[in-house]
């Protein structure tokens, strides 16, 4: 029951953003225990970016991309920190219960120094309110999500013919496709729209335990494949082209990004202030199981690492049924991703029409939400790309640009020391650096053919 409730914690969380009325009546539940909130907060860390991390390693290298990857996980988990900080404060100063990220923005926005800003503190909230959606829904989650199991069914369906009972390492990375990706998409869109209808969030829920039972197999057989037989890793380079080193920065930002849900966990908590300790300890877990994933996977497979590790695993049945055990839990957690727009978009859409149309309208922006998750895996041929530009952009501003900034607005009248304050700015200067580096590299890589672009064109990053 903890799932639906922090989930409808959430929605309810960037639902007040945007001031509509008219959401489903809310559960009461129980709140959840630190285990369960521990739990959530790796489900919630463990999404799209995990597969992809044996590529980014070796966008970097393998010493930079170790080193660089914990680095991430450290300098993310702080600025959790600094935004827990600063909630706290500016609940104590306007003797509130909870603000959520957006409004932890505009109230610090209020209380600085400058006019200018204090006029203007809306717009840190429509700020937060975008980067949120954009990042962890319709660029971001969904439409990976989307091209993720339609890329799968296209493997375990076009290579059903070559399959065998014995597992031997694949020599053959892919096949020349025998029908187009897009007819896959178009062929799971039914039943993502059926899966999209489902409000009770009771059933949410169980499809949420559903999706992590397949995704725990499955990355069970990916790592008991990764860790047989590693070679000496003599002839992989310590350090990449700094080219593809600006992707690494896209892809870890984006899979570490989780600190739209730090808030809405705290506040779900039976007992609040244990969150810092559950806070660190998921967050170790969570770096310790990337850096396991992503530095033995590149070991495993050398200058063949592909940009899921899924399409590095051998051609039989037994692996197979890994990625379609993924795949199931992609496609159960998708319904759980869209809940949160759905809930934001569909009663300001109800509004405007009368009520005898209500059902009509809430059906329509459903469909509509998950046909436009659909359109960019359609129109952008090099979504893993597209990911590393939605890292650089939204990612490094929610992740890293912004805590830093909101630190010093909120406690700079208390006599912040200059470390502090020298810390904060340079934690944002290396966010902006990543962001803006990041995005040109990524347009770039957009703009050259795939035979002489310096990404790798196999797939998507998951």
């Amino acid at each position: 029951s903890w799932h639906w409730g922090i989930l409808q914690e959430w929605g309810r969380c960037i639902h007040s953003f945007f001031g509509a009325c008219g959401v489903s009546s809310l559960l009461s539940v129980s709140p959840p225990r630190p285990t369960q909130t521990l739990i959530h907060l790796l489900k919630c860390s463990l999404g799209a970016g995990l597969l992809g991390l044996p590529l980014a390693i070796k966008n970097a290298g393998l010493l930079v991309g170790l080193v660089s990857l914990l680095a991430m996980g450290i300098l993310t988990v702080h600025c959790m920190v600094i935004l827990l900080n600063c909630t706290q404060r500016l609940t104590r100063r306007l003797q509130k219960t909870f603000v959520n990220y957006g409004e932890t923005t505009m109230y610090s926005l209020e209380s600085c120094s400058s006019p200018w800003l204090r006029t203007h503190s809306e717009w840190g909230r429509w700020i937060l309110r975008f980067g949120l959606l954009i990042n962890h829904y319709q660029l971001g989650f969904c439409s990976v999500y989307f091209m993720f199991i339609a890329d799968s069914l296209q493997q375990v369906m076009e290579e059903a013919h070559i399959t065998s009972n014995t597992c031997q390492p694949r020599e053959i990375p892919m096949l020349t496709p025998i029908l187009d990706m897009r007819f896959y998409m178009l062929t799971i869109l039914p039943f993502l729209i059926i899966l999209a209808f489902i409000q009770n969030l009771r059933l949410l829920s169980i499809f949420s335990m559903l999706a992590n039972i397949t995704t725990l197999g499955s990355m069970a057989l990916i790592f008991e494949y990764i860790i047989q037989g590693i070679p000496y890793p003599s002839n992989l380079p310590l350090m990449a082209n700094w080219k593809t080193l600006l992707l690494f920065f896209g892809t870890t930002i984006f899979t570490f990004e989780s600190i739209g849900m730090v808030l809405p966990l705290k506040n779900q908590m039976k007992n609040p202030q244990k969150f810092s300790f559950v806070l660190y300890l998921g967050m170790s877990l969570v770096t310790a199981l990337y850096i396991c994933l992503g530095t033995p996977g590149y070991m495993r497979f050398g200058s063949d690492t592909q940009a899921s590790i899924t399409l590095n695993l051998p051609n039989c049945w037994l692996y197979q049924s890994a990625k379609v055990m993924y795949s199931v839990g992609i496609f159960f957690t998708y319904a759980l991703q869209l809940h949160v727009p759905a809930e934001i978009t569909i009663p300001f859409a109800i509004s405007q029409a009368s009520e005898s149309w209500a059902l009509l309208v809430d059906l329509s922006v459903r469909t509509a939400l998950v046909c436009l998750t659909c359109v960019f895996p359609i129109l952008v041929p090099r979504l893993d790309l597209v990911l590393s530009l939605v890292g650089s952009v939204s990612s490094s501003a929610l992740a890293l640009i912004i805590p830093p900034l909101l630190e010093i607005i909120t406690f700079y009248p208390e006599d912040m020391s200059c470390v502090t304050i020298a810390k904060d700015i340079v934690i944002s200067t290396l966010g902006l650096l990543g962001c803006f580096l990041g995005v040109y590299q990524a347009l770039y890589e957009l703009t050259q053919p795939t035979s002489h672009s310096t990404a790798n064109f196999t797939g998507v990053y998951v």
